[in-house]
């Protein structure tokens, strides 16, 4: 209960301070690919699907694939920077909000990488919310490594603390982690 209030708080705050910067990034994405906002059905809290919502980093007509099996060639110049400055998940705060995310946990997979479910099945991972970051995020860990992926996730799970909620994602803000690779 503290947690999700925590989120909740957490989420408002950072769209409230956040909002010029959200008005701006919409702005210069509008000019980079005519479609700033990216919405994609992702795997949720006990296998509930919900759309994500986050800046597009990619060409509008770019396969709608897991970040690590999409191509280099398809994230723009505009993308790069989002990508690399982690703007681009600022728009994920409505997903917490919604109580779909929240700014720890696991991060949400498509529906089609199922070895990647099935780890995370297996291991009590799906029981709790996805989040924008968090342990594996700030170590490099990806979606191309599954059961790596899902390891880190439950341990993160079994250990998590209020002071590792923050440390997270402070480290996220701080530049930790690189994102989701692409090839």
């Amino acid at each position: 209960m503290l947690i999700r209030l925590l989120d909740i708080v957490f989420a408002f705050c950072g769209l409230v301070f956040g909002f010029p910067v959200l008005v701006i990034l919409t702005l210069i994405g509008l000019f980079d690919t005519g479609s700033p906002i990216f919405r994609q059905v992702r795997v949720g809290r006990n296998k509930k699907p919900f759309t994500l919502v986050k800046f597009r980093t990619m060409k509008p007509d770019t396969a709608n694939v897991a970040s690590h099996l999409a191509s280099a060639s398809a994230i723009t110049p505009f993308g790069g920077f989002l990508r690399k400055s982690k703007l681009d998940e600022l728009p994920q705060l409505w997903n917490v909000l919604w109580g779909d995310m929240s700014p720890v946990g696991p991060r949400p997979c498509l529906f089609n990488q199922e070895e990647l479910i099935a780890e995370r099945e297996q291991r009590g991972v799906l029981n709790a919310r996805p989040g924008i970051t968090g342990l594996a995020q700030v170590n490099e860990i990806d979606m191309s490594t599954p059961v790596l992926l899902a390891e880190t996730d439950a341990q993160m799970l079994q250990s998590l603390t209020l002071a590792d909620y923050f440390k997270y994602i402070f480290m996220t803000v701080a530049g930790k982690g690189s994102g989701d690779r692409v090839r």
